[in-house]
């Protein structure tokens, strides 16, 4: 009969198998698996470093091990991702938030810098509802609307602003880009607006790493041929949605600000200077005017 291991054990076991399967955080990701495993926080795994693991929860913990080895994200195996130093619940048709994306949130907390400021927000392709949930937390007095095309990840969203206690303060919409000019939000204008939305050229999405093709929702990913049907149906919109004092924040990806610029002014709409960069340096959150604003 095999022994059992300790918690402390099993750490080192799963990092060392990370390592060798080439993950580049393989401590820190294993100490997630286990406390996912074993149903506890970071301060109880520590407290429970030297507690013995049953081997029916270590068999558990093999399959949650393997799952990560082959390929599968720790936040797709968790159910969750941290964003904005707020834990989200994810689904399959929701994106993994990344870091970058937090650069859209710093871009318009800067343009609204006043905490009370009664801002009425619209995020297109909301996924799990990061952006327009980071936005009500910093701006108590603001109300948003989340957009998306799935039924599944509103529903994810929903929960998710409940969840964190700014439910009351949001809406949600199903459809396309253009539903926001739709049923009950006809001629509503919107202070600030937010998308994150799928700029991969359709041909380079088999390119990606594995985590990204494999278990991200394609429909999140694929912007199409050259990357930029998204931002042209976005952009379309725009005027129509947004109010006198209002600003877009889109994110973009890399090498495609220039196209996106070029593509506002052909609708009459001005960008706010450069696109503010990630912490990599890359330009991600472009910030447009209505035209009133040029």
């Amino acid at each position: 009969m095999s022994r059992e291991y300790t918690t402390r054990e099993l750490h080192q076991r799963i990092a060392a198998r990370l390592q060798d399967a080439g993950i580049e955080r393989p401590n820190a990701e294993a100490r997630i698996l286990l406390s996912f495993a074993l149903g506890l926080d970071d301060v109880a795994l520590v407290a429970a470093s030297g507690m013995t693991v049953p081997t029916a929860q270590e068999q558990q913990l093999e399959a949650i091990v393997m799952r990560r080895i082959e390929g599968e994200p720790v936040a797709r195996i968790t159910g969750e991702k941290e964003f904005w130093s707020r834990s989200f619940r994810l689904g399959p048709e929701t994106l993994v938030p990344r870091p970058e994306t937090e650069t859209l949130v710093e871009a318009a907390l800067e343009l609204f810098p006043e905490r009370n400021a009664p801002l009425n927000v619209l995020d297109l392709g909301t996924g799990s509802g990061i952006l327009l949930a980071a936005i009500l937390l910093e701006r108590p007095n603001a109300k948003g609307v989340g957009l998306d095309r799935s039924e599944a990840a509103l529903a994810v969203a929903r929960d998710n602003l409940e969840r964190l206690g700014a439910g009351a303060r949001a809406r949600w919409i199903c459809g396309d880009w253009t539903a926001a000019r739709q049923g009950e939000e006809i001629g509503a204008r919107y202070d600030l607006i937010l998308s994150n939305p799928p700029y991969i050229p359709s041909a380079e999405i088999e390119t990606l790493e594995r985590e990204v093709r494999i278990f991200d929702p394609r429909l999140a990913l694929d912007g199409g041929r050259d990357g930029l049907d998204a931002y042209r149906a976005i952009i379309a919109e725009l005027p129509q949605l947004l109010s006198d004092r209002g600003a877009a924040v889109l994110e973009l990806g890399i090498g495609q600000e220039a196209a996106v610029i070029e593509i506002a002014r052909g609708r009459g709409l001005a960008a706010r200077g450069a696109a503010k960069p990630d912490l990599a340096g890359i330009p991600r959150a472009l910030i447009l005017y209505p035209p009133a604003r040029k």
